[in-house]
């Protein structure tokens, strides 16, 4: 008898209860969704200032306490460690569900990983950057000044850790939690894909018009990748080696040329 209980519980135990629309919504409001609704709120205001948009600059990845380096290394850190707490949230809440394998999120084919994330990155860089320069010239974007730290020992690994932390999160919320969690909800699968490209894009308004079609643009491909492998390992890849090239890229190349 002592033996049986547990046994009992466990089968009147309740099944867990998911509802993907609300966990979604919470997931999104502590981290893209977030930033989406700020990035509208930026883009209202440079459209709202007296200069044209395409005569202002956006800078991001900037030191805090450029005079301090120590205490400026600390601030990077923490932007670079809290933002990942929503990947880890969302891949927890698919684990509940013994959903987080299905999004290919391991190191179970590194290398495949990676050398499909680098075809994936080349195949998206250089018309993202026709883009950029394209959107730039017609005044629909600002110029963009990707990495703005202070020159110290730390500065390049601080941009890899920036570049490894953008894409483990995008990638993992809205592309692997968000369309295992939509499909759930019963959004068709056109839905799904646009709506993360959308989502995408929005959380780039803030470089300009020419940010959100790029990052909408690349949404649309990212999905249509993920829907044929199942596995967000060659996206999270990609997306670090476009990040690595405009954060390290930029911070080695822009003091030499005055067109970036």
């Amino acid at each position: 008898m002592s033996e049986a209980a547990p046994a009992d519980a466990s089968r009147n135990a309740p099944a867990l209860l998911i509802r993907p629309g609300r966990e979604v919504l919470l997931v999104l409001g502590i981290s893209l969704g977030q930033s989406a609704v700020y990035s509208i709120l930026s883009i209202a205001e440079k459209l709202t200032r007296p200069q044209p948009l395409g005569q202002q600059t956006t800078t991001i990845n900037t030191s805090v306490t450029p005079d301090r380096p120590w205490l400026d290394l600390s601030y990077q850190l923490a932007g670079i460690v809290f933002p990942l707490v929503p990947a880890l949230l969302a891949l927890y809440l698919l684990q509940l569900t013994d959903d987080r394998r299905g999004i290919g999120f391991d190191l179970r084919r590194p290398w495949s990983d990676v050398s499909r994330g680098l075809l994936i990155a080349a195949g998206i860089g250089v018309p993202g950057l026709a883009l950029y320069f394209g959107a730039r010239a017609a005044g629909l974007n600002t110029t963009v000044q990707p990495a703005n730290l202070a020159e110290n020992w730390w500065t390049i690994p601080v941009l890899v850790g920036l570049a490894v932390m953008n894409g483990v999160l995008e990638e993992v919320v809205i592309v692997g939690y968000w369309f295992t969690r939509m499909s759930q909800a019963g959004w068709t699968v056109a839905a799904v894909l646009i709506g993360s490209a959308v989502i995408r894009g929005s959380y780039h308004l803030y470089q300009g018009f020419g940010g959100f079609v790029g990052n909408l643009v690349m949404g649309l491909v990212f999905g249509w990748i993920y829907l044929r492998t199942k596995r967000v390992g060659p996206l999270v890849a990609a997306h670090i080696i476009l990040d690595l090239v405009a954060f390290v890229g930029y911070s080695l190349v822009a003091p030499y040329v005055d067109w970036l």
